[in-house]
Formats: structure tokens, sequence, C-alpha cells
């Protein structure tokens, strides 16, 4: 569904043994691992002893096209070699150990349990970033279950790392919460291209009369059906479409991967003819995210989390609360949840069409007509939003930001779209969150994060955490349970 935007992971295997204990004992139960896991996983046939067998089991998976790699400990491991595997190896690695249990507890023993405490001292020594799960031992069966877990960490590390972040435009006046230092970028191996407004329209009007405007016309008419579009906005929406997919493959560069961070407003639809909302709904379904408001963090976040869900997302504002008689009505007794545990998620018309209720449909965007069109009139260049409640889903709610200061920092709740009708206008959906409004003052509030929040249709917080982890944040805030105070908590509340 997304593409070719997203990284595919090839995974490789390599055993590493302590030169004092048998080296049968990594081999053979680095075979186990590679049987239990099953297709996938490329078994290098070098079991590293030393620096020597270091560098031949790295070419050999280099070689092989892995770009993920599981250093596994089947006994207790030469710390050296181990982590050099890491220093040399250009992807994520993750570090496992063997457990015991194969009967023998006399040549049988690996002590790889000891061991990882080695290893990861050793990495910290060389200020190497590495994935290490909760628990870090396991049999063959479970290590092959942490494998599986590391897949979409390693996914959204390899795409971080190969992604180049195209913009267009300042943040509009009074935007200023979606501020962008771009050293954060740089430190996690993003790049960046900056343009202008002009630069995008100069490239557009260069696409007029595109030979591939009819497809891409009829698939807009098809994907929304008869009823649900304008269908003499279609021609400008497709023309904008085109001029965005050639830019990105004209523009990547050095990296494999694009997001986008456009200015949407005030001057684009009026320039343009049309709002570019359900445009960057249909990339984003195709795995290129484009964000509102030349929001630079909040579309590296949508990338991310598209990553590890494997599915489109979405950036909406942390917009509303709950009025109190929708709560009353559709909510109370209902759901397990306060009225201060909701609110309204709700952007222009960003959200990928499959995410929303079957009524969606384009429309126009209602803020922006008062602003920029004729009191009393009908819509015209504000037209070109998507809209429609969005469906229940189990959601995922997450940011990662780099503050005024310049660190990079993070949150990550988990909760879900209620099956509760809006009455509103836009893509919008009612959200409920555990301990919501206590997340939004000690933690949104608190920590001044900007009005926009990405999310994903899936709980995939334990992904997102390590992500945020391997790529060097130290602050992940979640939504803290009641019995857990937030440091800024006042106690005599």
């Amino acid at each position: 569904m997304l593409g070719n935007n997203i990284p595919t992971v090839k995974l490789g295997i390599i055993a590493v043994s302590r030169d004092c204990f048998p080296i049968a004992l990594s081999t053979q139960r680095r075979k186990n691992i590679v049987a239990a896991y099953g297709e996938g996983l490329y078994e290098c046939p070098i079991t590293v002893e030393n620096e020597l067998d270091m560098l031949k089991a790295v070419d050999d998976v280099i070689a092989a096209g892995c770009n993920a790699l599981v250093v596994f400990l089947g006994n207790f491991g030469p710390e050296t070699p181990e982590t050099e595997i890491a220093q040399r190896f250009d992807g994520p690695c993750m570090f496992v150990a063997a457990a015991e249990g194969d009967g023998d507890m006399i040549d049988g023993r690996g002590d790889a349990y000891c061991g990882m405490l080695n290893c990861s001292y050793n990495l910290g020594m060389r200020h190497l970033n590495a994935y290490i799960p909760e628990y870090p031992v396991g049999t063959a069966e479970e290590v092959a279950d942490m494998i599986r877990e590391f897949v979409p960490v390693a996914r959204a590390i390899i795409g971080v790392k190969n992604l180049k972040i195209i913009t267009f435009g300042p943040r509009p006046q009074d935007f200023f919460a979606c501020n962008a230092p771009i050293k954060g970028l740089y430190e996690i191996g993003v790049e960046i291209e900056e343009n202008s407004e002009l630069d995008l329209l100069v490239s557009y009007k260069e696409h007029a009369g595109d030979p591939r405007i009819p497809a891409v016309c009829a698939e807009m008419a098809a994907e929304m059906g008869e009823g649900s579009y304008y269908p003499e906005l279609n021609e400008r929406m497709a023309q904008f479409e085109l001029t965005l997919l050639d830019w990105a493959e004209a523009h990547k560069g050095s990296k494999q991967y694009v997001a986008f961070a456009d200015k949407c407003w005030p001057a684009f639809p009026s320039q343009f003819g049309f709002e570019p909302c359900y445009v960057n709904s249909r990339l984003v379904s195709r795995g290129i995210p484009v964000s509102c408001e030349v929001d630079i963090y909040g579309v590296l976040s949508e990338y991310i989390g598209m990553c590890v869900s494997g599915d489109a997302v979405t950036l909406l504002d942390i917009n509303n609360s709950v009025p109190k008689y929708i709560y009353d009505e559709d909510i109370a007794g209902k759901y397990d949840y306060k009225l201060t545990d909701t609110f309204m998620g709700f952007h222009c018309g960003n959200t990928p069409e499959c995410k929303l209720c079957s009524d969606r449909a384009v429309k126009y965007q209602l803020i922006q007509h008062r602003l920029l069109e004729p009191q009393d009139s009908e819509p015209d260049f504000t037209r070109g939003t998507l809209e429609g409640d969005i469906a229940a889903s189990p959601i995922t709610f997450y940011r990662l930001q780099c503050d005024s200061e310049g660190v990079l920092r993070s949150y990550i709740a988990q909760g879900e779209v209620l099956d509760v009708a809006t009455r509103s206008f836009g893509g919008i959906g009612v959200f409920a969150i555990p301990e919501m409004g206590r997340f939004y003052r000690h933690v949104l509030v608190q920590k001044r994060y900007p009005h926009h929040g990405a999310v994903a249709f899936s709980h995939v917080g334990k992904y997102l955490y390590e992500v945020f982890k391997f790529l060097g944040v130290e602050d992940i805030a979640y939504n803290q349970p009641k019995s857990l105070p937030y440091p800024t908590e006042n106690p005599f509340a």
C-alpha cells in the first residue's frame, strides 16, 4: 500500500563466541534461531571469536544485502569484536543473548547472561546505539520473537537515516509553535531542502497540460465516487500531485526517501486555485507524508509512524475539547473514559480517505472561506479538503520535536478513536486517551509542544519508544497513570 518510499528490512544474524567457551554453542544456537524465525533472516556462516572474524562477518552480511543486523551472543561472547560489528556495520544492530537450557550445565553452559552485561558496557564506551530488547536473553523461539519485534524499529531507523524532508515556504504567521531547528535533523541523519512557495508555483505551472493528468483525474474520481468530489477541480489537483511526485524524484539527491512540509495557507489557495489537503491525503496513502503549515518535525513524526506501523498515518491538531452534551449522550456509560480523557483531533482534510467514515467527501475549508473569499459567496479556491469523521480505531498519538533550545524530545500516548459522531467539519474524530487531561497539562502544555500531533492507526507505542531511544532522545514522555504523578503535578490539587 505504501509504495517504495518505506524501507524493506533485510535482516542478517551473526553469532559471536568467547574463545574460552565451545564455539559449537554459538553456532548451533544460531542455527536454531534461524530455523525458528523462518524465511527472511540471512545466516552469516562465520562465528566471530576475534577481530579478523569480525571483518569477514561484516563483509559477508554486507555482500548478502543486509541493512539490519542481529548480533547473537550464543555464549559469553568477545566484547571487543562483537561491539566492533555495530561500529563497522552501516545499519541498526540488535544485541541478544542465549538462555541456558541445552541440558549440559558443564560443557553446555554459555554464560551469555553475564556476557550481555559486558557487551552493553562496551557499547557505551564506544558511544554506539544498539537495540537491546526489554529482556534480551531467550531460547531460540523467544529470540526469534524478539527479532520480529526489531523489524519495525529497524525499518524506522533505516528510513530516518535515508530521509530528505523537502519544504516549501516559511511557516504561516502566528504558527511559530511549529518551530523547526534543523540541528536536530542533522543529529539523526535527516537531510532537509528548503524552498520558496514561488519555486513550487513555477513547477506547478510547468506541469500544465501534463499528459498524465487525465489518468490521475480518473483515479481520483474512482477513489471518491460520484457526488463526493468536484469534477472541475480534479485537473488542478492532479496537476499539483504530479508536481510534487516529480519534485520528489528529481530532488532526492543522496537520500532514498522523501517527505514534504508545505505552506498551505494563506496564499496557496488563491494562487493555485484550490486547497492542497486532498492531494496531501493521497500522497500519504502512498507512503509520502505531506505536512501542513511547514511542520517539519510533524512530517518527520508521520514518516517514523509509517515505518513502524506499515500503514498510512495522519497529522492532526490537538484541537478542541468534547462538549459535555456529546459526552453525556454518546460516551458516558458506553465507554470507560472521563470527559477529560477525551478530545477532538482535527485538520482541514489531510487524513487518508481509507481512515475516514464512509460519508467522507472533498469539500471546502470553512475557516479559510471566511478569511479569504467574499462573505456569502460560493466557495471557489478554498475547495479541496477531504472531510469526514475519522473511523473508530485504536491509535497512537505521538511526536518527535526539536525544542527551541535545540534538544530532541518526544511523547507517545496510546488510545482510540471512538465511534462517536463529531457534529463538526473537517477531517475530525473523537479521541480518547487514558488520563489525557493530565497528559495535556503536564506534557503537552508544560513541555511546550506544538499543536500538531502525528497519529498512527494502531498501538505502536512500544516500537516508537525503541526508535526514539535508538535515535538518542532522552525525554520520551507518555500518559502516566494517576498513581504516577508528573514532576510538575500539584500534589495538593
